[in-house]
């Protein structure tokens, strides 16, 4: 199991959104970058003038004046001085290079012997040293404000850059749904196809690539289903118009006096011939859409008891001899062609008896499977191999050994594959525990 999404929509939208999340931080380190150089001048042009002003005043004051002007200075402008002293606990500059820069334009305005710092004696401040004089003697300490330098990057700038990247998301967002919400529509209606059903044409508005892809999937869908009545047309006329020279036939052969080994082989070549007729009329009904749906004429849905049905179906081949035994569970009505899902499931009775003989029973179910219903027909034939049960479901395919000398036209199963995904089920063909094969109808509740 993937955590990352698979659709188209949250795909792209997340890459998009990957995309302007990089560009959002490419753009402020550009910004910091290029904005460092300006701000670290006007910093070191702040403290040197504030301590040049500030030597200034100390110079131009009387020794015994200097003491309330430094109070002064502290109370009005924020600006702390402290004489320096030998003992004092200097901690080192960060290694940063916005104040390393600092540093060294400050040095250059106010000379060399200039000290920067950010604490000293435990007091947290923009800390830089100065000398009234040239001698070395009456040096001080200016303290200003952290402000000055903790503020790297306006609040502002922050908030607008939040905003212009939450706009950009949105935006990105209703871009990709515009484009998928088409795409997942032809998906649906492409999944209908699968399951032999005709789905309505998809709209065509959108863009023109969109257009143009939806004008085309609803052609094909037009073809495809004008095709499948066409084929179903033929084979229904066709077989129809079989069965009556074959009628005659029969008529004649029961008037022709021959022998009675020759009549029956030849009736039983008849009747093979009116049982493979008969495929083909499922095969041709199969393929009919229900009635009231797109392109539909065939059997209308009907609320249908499957255990009524399933039963009924049970005790017809019973009473020809068969050994069916049932296990229904009781569940509510479903929507089904209840014809065509009665021709499904006594191909799937007719194909075991068949294949298994009639000496061990068959077994029929109806089970509920959490959303889904499960129609299976269980026998104790020769099987089938894995490999070979999907294509067995295809028209006019039959196994090698055709499980010991089947007969037909190869139909059975793919009319009642047909019939299965016509109701959005499908037909499962599994090996049986202990021998034989399990032919499971699966339809949504």
């Amino acid at each position: 199991m993937t955590v990352f999404p698979r659709t188209l929509l949250w795909r792209t939208f997340l890459f998009v959104a990957a995309l302007m999340l990089l560009s959002v931080l490419a753009w402020f380190a550009i910004f910091r970058t290029y904005e460092r150089e300006p701000r670290a001048r006007q910093l070191a042009q702040t403290i040197a003038s504030v301590a040049n002003l500030t030597r200034a005043a100390l110079i131009t004051a009387r020794p015994e004046a200097r003491l309330e002007l430094l109070r002064e200075l502290s109370d009005r402008e924020g600006i702390r001085i402290y004489p320096a002293d030998a003992d004092d606990r200097v901690a080192p500059l960060p290694n940063r290079v916005f104040l390393r820069r600092v540093e060294t334009l400050v040095r250059e305005k106010l000379g060399p012997q200039t000290r920067l710092t950010l604490e000293r004696n435990g007091v947290r401040a923009l800390i830089v040293s100065f000398r009234i004089d040239d001698s070395g003697e009456g040096e001080y300490w200016l303290a200003l404000p952290r402000e000055r330098i903790d503020r790297f990057f306006p609040i502002e700038w922050l908030g607008w850059a939040a905003a212009a990247l939450l706009l950009s998301l949105v935006g990105a967002w209703l871009i990709v749904w515009r484009v998928g919400r088409p795409l997942k529509t032809l998906a649906a209606a492409a999944g209908e196809i699968g399951r032999g059903r005709t789905p309505p044409p998809v709209a065509t508005d959108g863009p023109v690539e969109i257009e143009t892809l939806a004008l085309a999937f609803n052609q094909m869908s037009a073809d495809l289903t004008r095709l499948d009545q066409d084929r179903a047309l033929i084979l229904a006329g066709i077989s129809h118009d079989l069965r009556t020279p074959l009628t005659r036939l029969r008529m004649g052969i029961e008037m022709s006096g021959m022998d009675d080994a020759t009549h029956a082989e030849t009736v039983a070549d008849i009747e093979e011939m009116d049982r493979t007729i008969g495929q083909f009329l499922d095969f041709a009904r199969a393929d009919a859409p229900p009635e009231g749906s797109s392109g539909g004429g065939g059997e209308a849905m009907q609320e249908t008891d499957l255990a009524a049905l399933l039963a009924d179906l049970a005790e017809q081949h019973r009473r020809r001899g068969a050994a069916i035994a049932l296990a229904a569970a009781a569940l509510p009505p479903l929507a089904v062609q209840p014809n065509a899902l009665r021709r499904a499931v006594d191909n799937l009775i007719g194909n075991a008896l068949r294949h298994a003989g009639t000496e061990l029973p068959i077994d029929l179910s109806l089970q509920a499977a959490g959303k889904e219903i499960q129609i299976a027909v269980a026998d104790r034939g020769p099987g089938i191999p894995p490999d070979q049960a999907e294509r067995l479901k295809l028209p006019f395919t039959r196994l090698e050994d055709a499980r010991t000398g089947a007969i037909g036209a190869g139909l059975g199963l793919a009319i009642v594959d047909r019939i299965a995904r016509s109701h959005g089920g499908r037909l499962e063909l599994k090996p049986r525990a202990g021998g034989g094969l399990v032919a499971a109808i699966t339809l949504p509740r």
